[in-house]
């Protein structure tokens, strides 16, 4: 199997070069201390300054003898975790209507980075907040404690079949697409979707489930539901794997556990990011690539470098503050969800690019997080990568400045996603996520400089 699956990355990474010679050229290029990597380096063909883009796994080679560890991990530090399902009324004590991640005050924020052994936290699902599962569907993910979890919104793509999956796995996992109502609309025009007798939907191997009234305006801030609070979602998966949608799974989900979790002892696993190290870093990439509102992402990086938020250097105790977070490998501990709840806390809060806000719950909870960092090179070869069907989903993610947020000022630089895209020109402001940032924050940020930044890749 670990041949089979090497074999299917190393046919990917080039699709330009001649079939026929791609998977010894690709092997090669993986492998830094071959002769002829050094010597295309040497060339001039490799530049030196480029990280790795795939190597090998070091994947255990048959699903059918990994051992399955018996119970769960203990909880050591946090033992009992409980959440925050009613919505609370306002300083006014006028019930306004209800949110999906709630009201959470700064105090409360404030709180939930305090570690004891019994936690109530905000974690998304207030009670009629929207995101709610047909019975069908919630009686289904009962049953299941392996996942494979992906998500779909706004029409963006189409489910994508897994490959190199051993019987095992497949009597195993629960793969699971979570998708909105228009998502829904789109894959049954552009797909087959099979309904069995007891009102489930499928598309392949992938069980449909869709959620009615998306909690939030923005698209990708929905998405963030699925990928960063699998675990409530799903109550009853023990472990489970995150793919983001444009992804096709190539590697067999029950060798992922064995490699970055179980091998090392880790309940979370998350790979690094290709090219930053710093969330200043990710924050300036982001409004290069114009995904969010420039002055919201400038206000949500003084608000985290107020809070003491440094730079990424040699010196901290995690390799990186950036991961990418297109892929998840979680065993649902109540550290675990502890997390998770705080990780999505943040993207309710303020902008909706998980990655600024990964390496700060990290910074908060003070090192007792302990999580597997894998290489990007691994990440890369755990998948095949498809194109959205378009780049971007809102139109705030085309502004520049504040008067143009404020809706008294044209944005001149609409790209070819606009008319598609969510939001009206007149209100670009979310209604009901990111919040935080037009709440008073409790300190002075005027004076708050931001850290300067080396942008490292024309890619981002």
């Amino acid at each position: 199997m670990e041949k089979d699956v090497q074999r299917s990355v190393s046919l990917r990474p080039n699709r330009r070069a001649d079939r026929s010679n791609q998977s010894s050229h690709s092997k090669a290029m993986c492998n830094k201390e071959s002769k002829l990597f050094s010597l295309m380096d040497n060339m001039g063909f490799t530049p030196k300054s480029q990280p790795q883009h795939r190597c090998q796994i070091p994947l255990a080679k048959d699903p059918d003898k990994i051992v399955i560890p018996k119970g769960r991990t203990p909880d050591t530090i946090v033992k009992n975790l409980s959440y925050v399902i009613e919505d609370e009324p306002l300083n006014n004590n006028f019930q306004s209507t209800p949110l999906f991640g709630g009201h959470q005050s700064w105090s409360q924020r404030e709180e939930s980075f305090k570690l004891k052994p019994t936690m109530k936290v905000h974690c998304g699902f207030i009670r009629n907040g929207g995101a709610e599962m047909a019975p069908a569907d919630i009686k289904y993910v009962k049953k299941c404690r392996f996942v494979v979890a992906s998500g779909i919104f706004d029409g963006y793509d189409v489910p994508h079949q897994p490959s190199n999956i051993s019987p095992r796995s497949k009597k195993l996992f629960c793969f699971l697409m979570v998708v909105d109502e228009i998502s829904l609309d789109f894959i049954k025009e552009n797909v087959t979707v099979r309904e069995d007798d007891k009102g489930g939907k499928w598309v392949g191997i992938w069980r449909l489930i869709p959620l009615k009234h998306p909690p939030y305006d923005e698209p990708r801030r929905n998405g963030k539901v699925p990928k960063i609070i699998t675990h409530r979602l799903f109550p009853k998966a023990q472990y489970s794997i995150w793919i983001d949608g444009k992804m096709e799974l190539i590697v067999d989900p029950l060798l992922m556990l064995e490699r970055y979790l179980w091998r090392g002892k880790y309940t979370f696993a998350i790979a690094q990011h290709k090219h930053h190290h710093s969330i200043y870093e990710e924050a300036d990439a982001n409004k290069r690539r114009k995904r969010y509102a420039r002055p919201l992402l400038d206000l949500h990086m003084k608000i985290y470098r107020y809070e003491g938020m440094d730079s990424w250097s040699p010196q901290k105790k995690t390799i990186s503050d950036v991961p990418e977070g297109a892929i998840i490998v979680r065993e649902h501990t109540e550290m675990s969800n502890l997390f998770s709840c705080l990780w999505f806390n943040e993207v309710n809060l303020f902008t909706p690019r998980d990655q600024l806000s990964f390496g700060y719950v990290v910074y908060r909870l003070k090192g007792l997080f302990e999580f597997f960092m894998f290489p990007n090179c691994e990440y890369n070869s755990l998948f095949v990568l498809h194109p959205h069907i378009r780049e971007h989903s809102s139109r705030i993610e085309w502004v520049t400045n504040w008067n143009q947020l404020k809706g008294n000022g044209t944005i001149s630089n609409k790209g070819k996603d606009w008319d598609q895209a969510s939001g009206k020109n007149g209100n670009l402001i979310e209604s009901r996520g990111g919040l935080g940032l037009w709440t008073p924050y409790p300190g002075n940020l005027d004076s708050v400089a931001l850290p300067p930044v080396t942008r490292t890749s024309k890619a981002g």
